[in-house]
């Protein structure tokens, strides 16, 4: 059994490890307050080369995400995301959890595009009723989307603008950012993100590390008392020199971008494999997610020897599902994919 499933089946990066074990008896202040920790942040402010940024370390996606926009969002505000948005498709709720209603809009292959947000705020402030309804207090953006999609700097440029003009931040969710900016056709950096951004996150959990996600604050906004509302939220680390050592480590000779590429080597291959098998593809994606249309005898034959993950239905026979490659994805595994596939659909030809 081989699994493409997703892009955190696998532990940790080796030297994360080997890192985390030597540093395993040192005796370190709690709650990243510990040198690791004050290291990697500065780590991350060199690497995207400003020093008037706030990083924090956060545990996990969804964490992330609930902290972020209830600690930055008003009572009577919620936080517009595409139809397809993590936070309104498969975290649980959390973000209404925590207060704040997800506000969604229209999109396109995972993406809110600029024209659709101004229509979304112009309609909203011309509704005679407004005063009555949640209110837009912030956009929420993945780069990659759901669907392995990318932002070009273009548009980033202009949800910016439009943004600034409401009054009102741009939050990016990069849980596999390091896969967006390692990918062939992107035209953005970690620069450009910061700059068009009011806040983001690096991730960690996907790209690499056992857990952890850095959350970038760029324009002197982050939340008074940060860490208090973060331990109100229940997502303080005591031991926080985890997440310290481990983005320390990531962001030491450039192993973050480093392995982040070696997993879009991987999937430029994979996909050489699917479509070789005549596969189908469901949308075109620059990333380390790739999504197929299988029709479902195939797809039960194939969940037998290889791990997917399902996605949606394309219709009643046929279902999309995701590969995903990773940082610890192998040539092996991919040799392995190409004869299994070879067998099944030689199989089906009988």
């Amino acid at each position: 059994m081989i699994s493409f499933e997703s892009d955190y089946i696998a532990g940790a990066h080796p030297v994360i490890l080997k890192n985390l074990a030597e540093t395993n008896m040192e005796a370190l202040p709690g709650y990243g307050t510990d040198r690791y920790s004050e290291r990697a942040k500065e780590k991350i402010k060199r690497t995207i080369g400003r020093e008037d940024l706030d990083v924090e370390f956060l545990v996990g996606g969804t964490q992330t995400n609930a902290v972020i926009i209830s600690s930055m969002l008003r009572d009577f505000e919620g936080v517009i995301a595409a139809e397809t948005g993590h936070i309104s498709v498969h975290e649980a709720g959390a973000v209404e959890y925590s207060g704040n209603k997800v506000l969604t809009v229209r999109e396109k292959d995972g993406k809110i595009l600029p024209e659709v947000l101004r229509t979304y705020l112009e309609g909203f402030y011309a509704d005679g009723n407004h005063e009555h309804m949640v209110f837009p207090g912030m956009v929420y953006i993945s780069h990659p989307t759901e669907y392995g999609t990318l932002y070009k700097k273009s548009e980033l440029y202009e949800l910016s603008g439009i943004c600034r003009e409401y009054g009102i931040p741009l939050f990016l969710d990069g849980a596999r950012l390091g896969y967006g900016l390692m990918s062939r056709e992107t035209d953005v950096t970690l620069a450009d993100i910061a700059e068009y951004c009011d806040v983001f996150y690096i991730g960690g959990t996907k790209v690499g590390a056992l857990c952890g996600e850095a959350v970038v604050f760029t324009k002197g906004n982050k939340p008074a008392h940060f860490m208090n509302s973060v331990k109100k939220r229940g997502a303080l680390l005591a031991k926080g020199r985890l997440l310290g050592v481990q983005f320390d480590t990531l962001f030491t000779d450039d192993l973050y971008f480093e392995i982040s590429r070696h997993a879009i080597e991987m999937t430029e291959k994979m996909k050489d494999i699917l479509k070789a098998h005549g596969l189908h593809f469901y949308i075109a994606s620059p990333t380390n997610q790739q999504f197929v249309v299988l029709e479902d005898s195939l797809l039960k034959k194939l969940k037998e020897k290889v791990a997917v993950s399902f996605w949606e239905k394309a219709d009643e026979t046929h279902t999309v599902v995701r590969f995903a490659a990773s940082w610890s994805t192998t040539d092996e595994d991919l040799r392995k994919l190409d004869a299994i596939l070879d067998s099944i659909l030689e199989e089906d030809k009988k």
